[in-house]
């Protein structure tokens, strides 16, 4: 059974810790709001712990933050006490070149490294239906397998590190083109004087159907806003895929 702690509960590591705690591999877990780590503690019967503490009691960390420099101060703070032969897994959604900068960092303390953004939401990570892109070595990914299948529906391995956030950063062009494209249909179909949950029903069975009309569309009809992924998110995202572009010199508006 391979110890698991996670760091970062936020929208998505609260439904992944609570999954993962499911299927009995959860031990520790921390958040920067300590409170919020304690209370989930309570409630799953595991740890609270700084990271550095985590780090030294488990076999495979978790790691679900908002930014690049999140993740590299993590990787900072855990590399002072990991086991060696440890798993590290990275949730969040960052560069490339961040995944490559922390593979390197705890390749000398003689830990794997797998860059791994999910994409399928808060209502993924609650029910295990997340699609997993994966970047780093092949048999670690083997290694943590297990434990990432009680949190997603779908893993694959795209390659080497920084292929995962690569296909991420496809995945987040790709949702912001789509989410422009059903609010502005909607506010059309709206101005016809179209009954909305018809219109909903009837397009997510054609060929315009996709997930976000299909899990946001009614509710956004109804004037209902629920936290789910934050717009200041998705643009740190979209700031991400920018600069990648840059790089490569790819056309990207």
């Amino acid at each position: 059974m391979m110890r698991t702690g996670i760091i970062g509960l936020g929208a998505m590591g609260l439904g992944m810790a609570r999954r993962i705690a499911r299927a009995g591999y959860l031990a520790a877990v921390y958040n920067r709001t300590a409170s919020k780590a304690q209370d989930l503690a309570e409630e799953l019967q595991v740890t609270a712990l700084q990271p550095e503490e985590l780090a030294a009691q488990v076999d495979l960390v978790l790691i679900c933050v908002s930014a690049d420099q999140d993740v590299l101060e993590m990787i900072t703070a855990i590399g002072k006490t990991i086991k060696p032969g440890s798993i590290v897994v990275d949730i969040s959604t960052v560069s490339s070149d961040t995944a490559l900068t922390a593979a390197a960092m705890l390749a000398e303390k003689h830990v794997a490294f797998l860059d791994a953004p999910v994409s399928g939401g808060v209502e993924g990570a609650k029910n295990g239906t997340l699609a997993m892109m994966v970047g780093g070595d092949a048999e670690a990914l083997e290694k943590a397998r297990p434990v990432l299948e009680a949190m997603t529906g779908r893993i694959i391995h795209m390659g080497a590190t920084g292929s995962g956030q690569a296909t991420k950063a496809v995945n987040q062009i790709m949702c912001a083109g789509i989410n422009q494209a059903v609010t502005e249909a909607l506010a059309f179909a709206q101005a016809q004087g179209l009954a909305m949950d018809k219109v909903i029903d009837v397009i997510s069975g054609g060929a315009s159907g996709n997930w976000f009309l299909q899990h946001r569309g009614s509710t956004m009809t109804q004037g209902i806003f629920a936290p789910g992924f934050k717009l200041a998110l998705h643009h740190k995202d979209l700031k991400i895929c920018q600069a990648m572009a840059a790089q490569t010199g790819s056309a990207l508006l």
